[in-house]
């Protein structure tokens, strides 16, 4: 039986891509293990799908200081450790890795039994683990054309995200049975991460009574963002969170608002849905993902609206806008290669075990 270990945890955006090839995986009768740190979020995702589990100590590696800085690097041998024995115990045929800093110790010991390693970069730029990790890995998948100068030649693959299947498999009628939404007006579908979005949120309120004459809104606000004042408010409706019914909210969505993630955007792209992405701001983050957005509105897939010139008239005027010429990105999105992700994924792993 072929044999693959799957790493990477910190954040669900480094978990969701891994259970997008679970079904395949199973399919090709894959024997899967899944490696983690012992209680990040990837434990509860991944033990849900009923995939054997391994927890091993995790540490961040900064480039900054922090008092955290002199133990870590003892955490980080611990799982390495960990992994080396789990490698020896397991004997996978394949490492694949999504990222985030569980996986360093996880593909060092691959090294060590000179395993074939895959690697997935989501951002536009390698994170610090995976830049330790490259130099180990015999494939480094990656999301965007522009991630491809920052990647070794010989090892750089532009695939896209892997996309879960159920996402691509929702019903418009069961998303607006859901939200108890009318099919005369389009829909806009608000998604600010899985914390919510404060400045978004803000934002697509400021400006509620306007667009309702016009479009229904469905708010995906993160948790404990509600306001309890706009309950009740015809054609206007609010989560904290979505789980399974997400795929039917995409369904019945016509325009979508979101932060621009690398997996948000390209489950975007695969569901080829007109989109406005506001990015985190570099202040708030490495500025990946205004990389990530500017590369999508260069392809033509989406409009991109920064924080420093969000203004409810900029946001109105970029959902009318948007809208007026939503069949032109469907079209453009259409066009796009990236779309076959998990195929072109599952493929190299298949070739490394050719190899």
């Amino acid at each position: 039986m072929k044999k693959i270990i799957l790493t990477g945890g910190g954040t669900a955006g480094h978990v969701t891509p891994n259970l997008a090839l679970l079904p395949t995986l199973q399919k090709e009768e894959f024997e899967i293990h899944y490696i983690g740190s012992y209680n990040g979020i990837e434990r509860r995702l991944i033990e849900e799908t009923g995939i054997p589990y391994d927890g091993i100590s995790s540490g961040k590696l900064r480039r900054y200081f922090d008092l955290k800085n002199f133990s870590d690097p003892l955490r980080v041998l611990k799982g390495y450790a960990e992994a080396l024995k789990l490698m020896k115990k397991y004997k996978p045929d394949v490492i694949f890795s999504k990222g985030g800093f569980v996986a360093v110790p996880v593909v060092m010991a691959a090294k060590h039994y000179k395993i074939p390693v895959i690697i997935h970069e989501s951002d536009m730029t390698p994170g610090l683990a995976n830049k330790i990790c490259i130099p180990s890995a015999k494939k480094v998948c990656c999301n965007f054309p522009e991630t491809l100068k920052y990647l070794p030649d010989d090892k750089a693959v532009l695939t896209g995200s892997p996309i879960r299947q159920e996402l691509l498999c929702g019903d418009r009628l069961a998303g607006l049975q859901y939200t108890h939404l009318s099919a005369e007006l389009p829909v806009i579908l608000i998604i600010g991460g899985s914390l919510g979005s404060v400045t978004v949120n803000q934002a697509i309120r400021n400006i509620l009574p306007e667009i309702l004459n016009v479009f229904q809104v469905i708010h995906i606000c993160g948790k404990g963002n509600l306001d309890e004042s706009l309950i009740g408010t015809k054609g206007y409706v609010q989560y904290e969170y979505v789980d399974k019914p997400l795929r039917h909210l995409f369904a019945a969505a016509d325009l979508v608002i979101s932060r621009a993630g690398a997996n948000s955007i390209c489950e975007i792209l695969a569901l080829r849905k007109p989109n406005i992405l506001i990015p985190l701001s570099a202040s708030a983050s490495r500025g990946d993902q205004i990389l990530n957005a500017n590369s999508f509105a260069k392809q033509g897939f989406s409009t991109v609206l920064e924080e420093d010139v969000l203004t409810p008239d900029t946001l109105r005027h970029a959902i009318t806008e948007t809208y007026k010429n939503r069949d032109t990105f469907i079209e453009r999105m259409a066009e796009s290669h990236l779309n076959n992700a998990v195929e072109t994924i599952i493929g190299l792993i298949n070739d490394c075990l050719k190899n």
